[in-house]
C-alpha cells in the first residue's frame, strides 16, 4: 500500500486486459488502467491469501467471526485443539483446521476460556492476537510460490513500526508465543513481525456470512496507492471473501487506480492522523491538501465572530496550522480545532452505536447532537455527514418513524438530509460507491410520498404528479444500477434487487397516469 502519486520513468511488473501494475522508486508497486474504464466496469476479482480475526479482537469463533460464547450458558470448543468455535461444523471448516488447529494440538496450547471471560478482555483477547498472523505464516509454507511472488514483497514498514508500542505488544502476544509456547521457532522473529507488518499495512476489514467483521488480504487489490477520492470500489463475497474491483467513474488509459485506506467520511485531520498512524505515510492528496476540502468544508468551522465566515486552516498538510477565518480577522490554534474534534468525535461515536433496533432514541440523539453543533461547524462538516449518513437511512425504518406514519414536515427533512449529503458524496465518493447508491435509494421514496400526498389535497395536478415521479423513478433507476452491482447476500445487494423491483413498479404507475 502506498501514496498517492504520479510516477516517473515506470517499469511494467504485469499486464491485464483492464489494468497493469508498474513500479517506480517513489511508491514501489502501483496499478494502472490499461484501457478507457467505464463508471461500474469491473478491474478485477481475486481470492484472499489469508483471512483471520482482525487485531484487538474481543472472544469470537475462529471460524465464522461470530461473538464467542454463542450464549452465556454454553462455551463450545474444537475438540481437536481446545479453541473457540460456535459448533463442530465451525471446528471443521478448513480455515480453523487447516491451520491453527493441528499447531495448537501439537503443542497442547488450550485456550484459556476463564482468562477470555475476564470483563477486562470484552471488548479485547490478546490470546487472539496470533490468529491471523499465524494463518499467514502457515499460509507461507503451503503456497509458497503466491508467498514469494505476491505476499512476501508487501510492505511491512518494519523500520517505522519498530519504534510504536504495538511492535513491543506484538512481541509479547504473537512472536513470543509462537516461537515458545507453540514451538514454531521455524520461524524468524523478524519473519513473524512482517507478517504483523504485512496484516497491519495491507489487510482490508471483511464481513463474514454471519454478518461479523473480519480482515483479508488481497494481495493485488492492495497494491492500488491512496487517495482520500478513490477511483475504485470492492465489494466482498461473504461465503469466500471474494473481492470484486471496479470503478466508481470514468477512468482513462494509463490513469493510476486509487482505493482508500480510511473512512472518507473523515475531517482531514483525522483521516491524515489515522493514515500515518496505521499505515505510516502523511496523505498530501488532493482533497488532504485543500482547507476547503474540494469545496466539501468537511473540515471547516463557523466563525463566531463574525456573520458568514468559515474557519479553515492555513495549512491543511500541517497538524498544527493556524486556523483562520475567511472574512474577519479571528484565528485559533491547530491543537484547539483538533481538541474540538476529538471532543465532538466521541459524541457522534456513541451515539452512532445506538442502532434502528433501540427504537425512536436512534433518531432522537442523533438530532440532539447535531442541534447542538449546528452553530459550531459548517454545514456539511464531515461529523453532521456522519450523523446525516444514518439518519437518512433511520428515517422510515425506526418504531414511530415508518414512513407510511412520517408527515410532510418529516418527509421533507429526510429529502433534505439526503440532498445534503449528495452534496458531499457527489465529490468525495462520485459516481458509483454504494454511500451514493445508497443515499439515492432513500431519496426516492420521501420524494414519492410528499407528491402523493400534494396530489391527493389537490396542490398539485395529474401532469406535476407525474413529472414528480418520473424526477424519483430517475433517482431510483441511478441506485438500482450502482446496488445491484453489490453481492446479492449483502444487505446493499439486497436493496439493489428491492431497488429493480420498485422501480418496474414505478414506470409502470407513470405509464398508466
Amino acid at each position: 500500500m502506498s501514496q498517492a502519486t504520479t510516477g516517473s520513468s515506470p517499469e511494467g511488473l504485469k499486464s491485464t486486459s483492464t489494468y497493469s501494475i508498474l513500479h517506480n522508486d517513489q511508491v514501489g508497486r502501483y496499478v494502472v488502467a490499461n484501457k478507457d474504464l467505464e463508471p461500474g466496469e469491473e478491474i478485477l476479482t481475486e481470492l484472499p491469501f489469508v483471512v483471520g480475526p482482525k487485531a484487538s479482537t474481543y472472544p469470537l469463533c475462529l471460524s465464522c467471526y461470530t461473538p464467542w460464547p454463542p450464549t452465556p450458558d454454553t462455551q463450545p470448543l474444537c475438540s481437536a485443539c481446545g479453541w473457540p468455535v460456535c459448533n463442530e461444523e465451525c471446528a471443521n471448516a478448513p480455515q480453523h483446521k487447516d491451520y491453527e488447529c493441528p499447531v495448537f494440538a501439537a503443542a497442547k496450547e488450550k485456550f484459556n476460556v476463564s482468562a477470555a471471560m475476564d470483563e477486562a478482555n470484552a471488548t479485547e483477547c490478546p490470546q487472539l492476537e496470533c490468529i491471523t498472523p499465524l494463518r499467514l505464516l502457515l499460509a507461507s509454507e503451503k503456497f509458497p510460490e503466491r508467498w514469494e511472488k505476491e505476499v512476501k514483497i508487501m510492505e511491512a514498514h518494519n523500520a517505522k513500526r519498530c519504534v510504536k508500542k504495538q511492535w513491543k505488544i506484538d512481541h509479547v502476544n504473537i512472536v513470543g508465543f509462537l516461537r515458545d509456547r507453540l514451538k514454531l521457532d521455524r520461524f524468524s522473529e523478524e519473519m513473524i513481525q512482517t507478517a504483523c507488518g504485512i496484516l497491519e499495512i495491507n489487510s482490508h476489514e471483511v464481513r463474514a456470512a454471519s454478518g461479523y467483521a473480519a480482515r483479508a488480504l488481497y494481495p493485488t487489490v492492495a497494491l492500488m496507492s491512496h487517495s482520500c477520492v478513490s477511483n475504485t470500489s470492492h465489494s466482498i463475497f461473504p461465503a469466500d471473501y471474494k473481492v470484486v474491483l471496479r470503478t466508481t467513474v470514468r477512468v482513462p488509459k494509463g490513469q493510476e487506480l486509487y482505493g482508500s485506506y480510511t473512512h472518507s467520511l473523515l475531517p482531514t485531520l483525522m483521516r491524515r492522523e489515522h493514515l500515518l498512524e496505521g499505515k505510516h505515510f502523511s496523505c498530501a492528496c488532493q482533497r488532504c491538501s485543500d482547507p476547503t476540502e474540494l469545496g466539501t468544508h468537511m473540515s471547516s468551522l463557523k466563525c463566531n465572530k463574525c456573520d458568514n465566515g468559515v474557519v479553515v486552516p492555513l495549512d491543511s498538510l500541517d497538524a498544527d496550522s493556524t486556523w483562520k477565518c475567511t472574512h474577519c480577522e479571528f484565528s485559533t490554534a491547530g491543537a484547539s480545532v483538533k481538541k474540538v474534534f476529538n471532543i465532538i468525535n466521541a459524541e457522534v461515536e456513541a451515539v452512532e452505536a445506538i442502532s434502528a433496533m433501540e427504537g425512536p432514541e436512534a433518531i432522537q440523539s442523533r438530532e440532539t447532537v447535531m442541534k447542538k453543533y449546528h452553530s459550531v461547524l459548517h454545514p456539511r462538516h464531515a461529523f453532521l455527514t456522519m450523523l446525516r449518513m444514518s439518519l437518512s437511512q433511520l428515517y422510515g425504518r425506526v418504531e414511530e418513524y415508518n414512513l407510511d406514519d412520517l408527515p410532510d414536515i418529516v418527509l421533507e427533512h429526510k429529502v433534505d438530509i439526503c440532498r445534503l449529503l449528495l452534496q458531499v458524496l457527489d465529490v468525495i465518493e462520485p459516481g458509483y460507491s454504494r454511500a451514493r447508491g445508497m443515499t439515492l435509494y432513500e431519496l426516492h421514496a420521501p420524494l414519492l410520498f410528499i407528491a402523493k400526498t400534494q396530489w391527493n389535497a389537490g396542490v398539485i395536478d395529474d401532469a406535476a404528479l407525474k413529472s414528480k415521479m418520473t424526477e424519483a423513478a430517475s433517482i431510483l433507476r441511478e441506485a438500482a444500477s450502482i446496488l445491484s452491482l453489490e453481492p446479492p447476500e449483502t444487505s446493499e445487494g439486497q436493496l439493489g434487487l428491492i431497488a429493480k423491483e420498485s422501480l418496474k413498479q414505478l414506470e409502470e404507475s407513470i405509464n398508466n397516469l
